[in-house]
């Protein structure tokens, strides 16, 4: 046997008894690479006499083409060893039950939310947020609420133990608050996602969560409210009846709505009423935009000169407008829900039924819901 049958020999036995892909690769280099047994033996040929190369050539070629061919099968077998393994390893029992379906949704309140401030936006509109604890002025005060009113009373409204400085804070009763943070100009620091002082003209949607400590036990001490803001110089009730029917319509997607504004009192808004829309209350559903009943929707009005005064502005140049939507009421006659209780149960198999994909972003463009 020729030297070249023994390393024939020697390479195949060390590629057969490879144990893994990084071993095959290691005795791959030594035999074929740059420097390898193999590579070397063909270097040699160079120096070789044309006889002794004659000889030699073809059966160190050949030596070389049986290891890389030894080298490929392997590689090959390796290759399918592991994918039978892994296989094995991922087979899918079809007799098992599917995986559980993921349960998250959007609550309603959040999309009608997402809802309204879609509709809005699209008014030129912009949103402002502010904190849930309040301070006395904005929330009362300048609001041009009376000192002895009953909302400043315990069983109105959730006060907070005294500061430092004697003064209670509360939780707010309404977002109003957030309309005097957009009205007045202070300098004072805010985190950067509270309203702060704009210039007018003014145009915002307050969303938010809001809490009461009614006497008659209401569903729920905390629900959602939208307030809506506009300032600007004449500003007078035709915008307003305009603005809210405009989105009524746009919202409830109907296009007959019939309204009517009824006179009422907020101490923040002179005059003040009440918006009814026309409604079917047959068949246990309410459908807004048909029928003969009555429903009412939002409170709204014409902004109190005195607010606007405990803002800063002079009611003689600026006039302007609010209107408050209960959210979560809104929800319930858009989407037939018969409680509102329901909608801060936790229940998930309310929520499955109820509930929104996260990928249906509400867009008037391309519908709400």
């Amino acid at each position: 046997m020729t030297d070249l049958d023994i390393l024939k020999t020697e390479l195949i036995a060390q590629v057969d008894a490879a144990a893994d892909p990084a071993a095959l690769e290691a005795i791959r280099v030594a035999a074929l690479g740059k420097s390898g047994q193999i590579s070397e033996l063909l270097k040699s040929l160079g120096k070789m006499s044309p006889e002794d190369r004659r000889e030699k050539g073809p059966a160190i070629n050949g030596l070389r083409d049986a290891v890389a061919e030894r080298i490929a099968q392997r590689k090959a077998a390796m290759e399918a060893a592991e994918l039978d393994r892994r296989l094995a390893a991922e087979t899918i029992d079809l007799s098992l039950p599917a995986p559980p379906r993921r349960k998250g949704s959007v609550h309603p309140t959040m999309q009608v939310m997402d809802e309204m401030v879609a509709i809005f936006a699209e008014m030129g509109f912009s949103v402002a947020e502010g904190p849930d604890i309040e301070t006395d002025f904005n929330n009362f005060t300048a609001l041009n609420f009376p000192p002895k009113h009953p909302a400043r009373e315990m069983h109105d409204t959730f006060f907070m133990a005294p500061d430092a400085n004697g003064e209670r804070k509360v939780l707010r009763t309404h977002t109003s608050p957030v309309q005097v943070r957009v009205m007045r100009q202070l300098n004072e620091k805010v985190p950067a996602w509270v309203a702060s002082g704009q210039e007018p003209p003014i145009r915002v949607v307050v969303p938010g969560r809001t809490y009461r400590c009614d006497s008659d036990a209401p569903p729920t001490p905390m629900f959602h409210q939208m307030e809506g803001l506009v300032i600007d110089r004449a500003i007078h009730m035709g915008h307003l009846k305009w603005t809210l029917d405009t989105f009524i319509s746009r919202f409830f997607e109907t296009e007959g709505v019939v309204s009517r504004f009824r006179p009422h009192h907020f101490p923040f808004t002179e005059p003040s009423a009440e918006m009814d829309v026309q409604c079917d209350r047959s068949g246990g559903d309410i459908r807004i935009g048909t029928g003969t009943d009555w429903l009412e929707v939002v409170g709204c009005g014409m902004v109190h000169p005195n607010v606007l005064r405990h803002c800063g502005l002079d009611p003689d140049v600026w006039q302007g407008f609010a209107f408050g939507f209960g959210v979560d009421r809104l929800a319930m006659l858009k989407y037939g829900m018969p409680d509102l209780r329901d909608m801060f149960a936790g229940d998930v198999r309310w929520l499955s039924h109820y509930g929104f994909s996260p990928f249906a972003m509400p867009n008037p463009a391309t519908g709400l819901s």
